[in-house]
């Protein structure tokens, strides 16, 4: 009897294997017009990428000339050549922005919630609210004060006082970013390195840094594309005898000029934005991991 149940469980099973639910017609179709939007809509976000990157390896005349989305007909690099000799002294200035910059905040970020994420103190929660309510305040707002207090310093006009900037305003972002994944390193281990003996200052650089190694890559990743893209601090706080020696002012100081072509505008946008290109496709597996991981920690 029991030969026969097995044998009856063993067909029913082989039976529900060889079962496909078919996906009913109108599923499939709404399938088709969901990829066909997709696709739409990326084409369209491309549209300008794509013209700017075919213009810039074209002749100023065939730039001029021909639809902008048109491959060229002769590839050039008179575009590239003439783009690099106005640019190189401004991207290697964002470069040093940028770079310093992103790595001042995330440190003070870090530092930050470090203290918000393992540390209770009184108002613990209100500093913190505080801060994330900082992440929301318009650079406008404090533009005359910034201004004179960077000239007290004798950092204005002055690339270094652009880096203390976004030193400065860009830790509540990274302290918002930050205290979720410090939240995460397990209390044991703090217990445990007090014991041992260690400090406050021993832990942070001993047991929490060590383990948050992909939250501070993609701060910093983060950092480093709003530092590289901003133009606000970059136009206010640099701007020495009218111009300003970062690339983002002046690429885009040379629109409309008679002085330079068509061709190296678009040339000079394409080196822009080479750098955090290879940063994104570098540290993309960085990038995806940290975010799922934040997105867990949020849940």
């Amino acid at each position: 009897m029991q030969n026969e149940i097995s044998m009856e469980r063993s067909k029913a099973g082989q039976a529900a294997q060889t079962v496909r639910i078919k996906p009913k017609w109108h599923m499939t179709v709404l399938h088709i017009v969901y990829y066909l939007i997709m696709i739409l809509f990326l084409v369209f976000y491309m549209l300008p990428f794509w013209g700017a990157l075919v213009s810039s390896f074209k002749s100023n005349t065939e730039a001029i000339s021909t639809s902008p989305i048109a491959l060229p007909q002769n590839f050039s690099m008179e575009g590239y050549s003439g783009a690099m000799d106005l640019l190189t002294v401004s991207l290697l200035n964002s470069l040093v922005v940028t770079i310093f910059g992103a790595a001042g905040s995330v440190f003070l970020g870090s530092i930050c919630a470090y203290a918000l994420g393992k540390w209770r103190f009184k108002f613990n929660n209100l500093f913190f609210i505080a801060l994330v309510a900082a992440t929301y305040l318009p650079f406008q707002a404090i533009l005359i004060p910034l201004m004179t207090t960077m000239s007290n310093f004798g950092l204005y006009d002055n690339i270094w006082g652009v880096v203390l900037a976004h030193s400065v305003f860009g830790m509540p972002m990274c302290t918002t970013m930050m205290r979720g994944y410090y939240s995460e390193v397990p209390d044991a281990l703090i217990k445990q390195a007090m014991i041992d003996g260690n400090g406050m200052w021993q832990i942070y650089r001993k047991i929490v840094v060590p383990n948050t190694k992909l939250a501070t890559i993609t701060t910093f990743v983060f950092q480093c594309t709003s530092i590289w893209n901003e133009m606000l601090f970059a136009l206010v706080l640099a701007q020495k005898d009218g111009k300003s020696p970062l690339a983002t002012i002046v690429l885009n100081g040379f629109v409309g000029s008679t002085g330079v072509e068509i061709n190296q505008l678009m040339a000079g946008s394409m080196i822009l934005a080479l750098p955090m290109l290879v940063i994104y496709i570098f540290m993309g597996k960085y990038l995806i991991s940290g975010q799922m991981s934040g997105a867990v920690t949020a849940s």
